[in-house]
């Protein structure tokens, strides 16, 4: 995208190069989402897995699912194309996260270009961490939540609430294991000093803890847990990397002015 004289890219600019990152992404999933259409029984079952086990319930001839059902005529193939969009999205992912960086990132310049790389070869481990300890952590808050159901009463479970349940749980997961990697990125960028990171730690231990109970599904403190801790804890080991980082730059300097 041109830029002004100045450096700086005009409003526009900004609207059509997110335009076309939000295009590349788009398309990314959606290539990606037929592994998720041609793979969906088995991703049901999983998915399934912490309320009922429905390879077993099948395989026994049984009808339903315990207390999962789905409803409507077009309940069917609307939750198989939910399935194929979710798991487009996860395999994509390497894609979107790149595109997300690039649109941040200020110019893409020779050396940005180097750190554009080191952001998607870190980003996406570290989203696939998130997902999985997600995934983990599934089973644990289903319990939680379940537990509250009294005696006397049954709790039907609609599959496109839960797996809406599913999809935010890993999600949340999966992006808020990005927070090192965006702040060693932004650090090396030159944005963002390791000083700059650490000083305000109460603020952004409390920011974690309100993150965490906002945006998990359940609200309950066990899950709330299982997110806040490592978090905080990939907070400051970001910033004893970008202090790090920012000592061997100085050296370099020093010994550049020698």
């Amino acid at each position: 995208m041109k830029q002004n004289s100045d450096g700086a890219m005009p409003l526009l600019g900004h609207f059509n190069e997110l335009r076309k990152r939000l295009f590349k992404s788009a398309l990314a999933i959606a290539l990606a989402s037929f592994v998720g259409w041609f793979s969906y029984d088995g991703i049901i079952n999983r998915l399934a897995a912490p309320i009922c086990d429905l390879k077993s319930a099948t395989d026994s001839g049984s009808s339903s699912c315990g207390v999962l059902y789905i409803n409507g005529v077009l309940g069917p193939i609307d939750l198989r194309f939910k399935i194929s969009i979710i798991i487009g999205a996860l395999l994509a992912a390497p894609i979107w996260l790149y595109q997300i960086w690039a649109f941040i990132s200020p110019g893409l310049h020779k050396k940005e270009r180097r750190n554009s790389i080191l952001f998607v070869i870190f980003a996406v481990p570290f989203f696939a961490i998130g997902v999985f300890a997600g995934y983990k952590v599934l089973p644990i808050a289903v319990d939680v939540l379940l537990s509250f159901t009294p005696n006397s009463l049954s709790n039907l479970v609609k599959f496109d609430d839960y797996l809406g349940f599913v999809t935010q749980l890993i999600f949340v997961f999966g992006i808020a294991f990005e927070l090192p990697v965006f702040l060693v990125s932004l650090n090396l960028a030159g944005i963002l000093s390791g000083r700059g990171i650490l000083k305000p730690w109460r603020y952004a231990i409390f920011a974690i803890t309100l993150f965490s109970a906002i945006f998990t599904p359940t609200g309950d403190p066990i899950t709330m847990f299982f997110l806040a801790l490592p978090l905080c804890l990939l907070y400051l080991a970001a910033g004893g990397i970008s202090l790090a980082i920012d000592r061997r730059r100085r050296k370099n300097k020093d010994d550049y002015g020698k």
